[in-house]
């Protein structure tokens, strides 16, 4: 992640422009290639707010069982929906709101945690490397498999660069948030995984969707639980499921915006200038995958969509800075060949652990984006309309 983080930097300093991967590996090889990555992110892009919604509608399930759990996600989709088409900086405040209190939790977990395991003896009663490694469990196809679930922590950074056209001086900033996301991301979610471990060593035992809660209310007591049931509903149920709705909507507007998906989904609002078609497609999009998949599949689905299209982006580094600027000195060997081929060769070994049920919705996915691109560019021979003046 490391590595492709630092690919989303060059690249939207060269390119600041919305889309994401799309954009990106538009310039960086070629529209057509650019489409399919496009294509794939979306899978990525379209499944990520469906889980969300999903995790908050089982979360709200817990704290007040007689509503349904579909009861649940409509009405975070009503909310999340009208706050994104008010615009970018209504966002913004929102979020940044439920960053202070998210931060506030993490201490509260990792603090409370600590003296569960050290002072009360609880769990494990000391600290120890056993979350990390143990030889008659790790191996690599075993990392490979925990890697292909555990790459869904760290999704999210990416979609900073969608709004690229709505940030100040994208060139130096968006390079900067994606990279301080992806430390603050790494070290929060490294730190209350390892607590947790910590407290409840027998993690084989626990149901996977309440989990967290089960292990925090196990060191931290009745009440703490329902205070993180609380936080986590409102923070992922609005602040994470805005960005990530946000996020899919300016995708959609930057590809229906080059003709390649639908017209309408490019439509702008007359008062906030936010593209509401997408964002309101997106919301009902969530809905449907939220009804049909579990959180184990959306889970899996969505990293497909991410590191299929991550690797053609590190790719994509490497054809436009090494290979058609030749930017090969020592800086250039490093910057445009070493770190993207590590980026994408971590991220090919990643994907080998991925089941049998996501690699089939994957390729099928594929193969209609292949048909798609081919239909919309009459067999790959024309580009879109918007691109064709930077691309020639």
């Amino acid at each position: 992640m490391f590595f492709t983080a630092l690919s989303y930097c060059r690249m939207s300093r060269r390119f600041p422009i919305a889309g994401s991967v799309y954009s990106y590996v538009q310039h960086g090889i070629n529209p057509h290639v650019g489409f399919i990555a496009g294509w794939l992110i979306l899978l990525d892009y379209v499944f990520v707010p469906g889980l969300l919604y999903l995790l908050v509608g089982v979360w709200c399930r817990e704290l007040y069982p007689g509503i349904p759990v579909w009861g649940w996600i409509m009405f975070f989709i009503v909310i999340n929906t009208a706050i994104n088409i008010r615009g970018i900086e209504f966002t913004a405040k929102t979020d940044f709101v439920f960053f202070i209190v998210e931060i506030g939790i993490v201490l509260a977990i990792i603090i409370g945690g600590l003296m569960y395991v050290l002072g009360d003896g609880g769990g494990a009663g000391r600290l120890t490397l056993d979350p990390f490694y143990q030889p008659e469990r790790v191996n690599l196809t075993f990392i490979a498999m925990a890697c292909s679930i555990a790459a869904l922590n760290y999704l999210g950074f990416d979609g900073i660069s969608t709004l690229a056209e709505e940030t100040h001086e994208p060139e130096k900033n968006v390079g900067r948030a994606i990279l301080i996301a992806l430390a603050i991301i790494g070290t929060v979610f490294l730190a209350q995984t390892y607590i947790a471990c910590l407290i409840e060593p027998d993690w084989e035992s626990m149901n996977p969707e309440t989990a967290f809660f089960d292990v925090m209310e196990k060191a931290l007591g009745h009440g703490f639980r329902i205070v993180l049931l609380v936080v986590n509903i409102l923070a992922v149920g609005i602040a994470n499921t805005l960005n990530a709705q946000a996020a899919c909507s300016r995708v959609l507007f930057s590809m229906s915006r080059d003709a390649l998906l639908p017209k309408c989904l490019s439509k702008i609002h007359p008062k906030y200038q936010t593209p509401y078609a997408g964002v309101t497609f997106v919301g009902a999009l969530s809905m449907i995958c939220a009804l049909i998949f579990t959180v184990d599949q959306l889970a899996r689905l969505v990293n497909f969509g991410a590191i299929t299209s991550f690797i053609m982006l590190n790719f994509a580094v490497f054809w436009f800075f090494f290979v058609k600027e030749k930017q090969r000195d020592g800086r250039g060997f490093i910057k445009y060949l070493l770190f993207p081929f590590m980026g994408a060769l971590i991220l090919f070994y990643v994907f080998t652990g991925f089941d049998w049920l996501t690699q089939v919705v994957g390729f099928c996915w594929l193969a209609i984006g292949l048909v798609v691109g081919f239909i919309k560019s009459k067999g790959y021979k024309e580009v879109p309309e918007a691109f064709k003046k930077a691309y020639l």
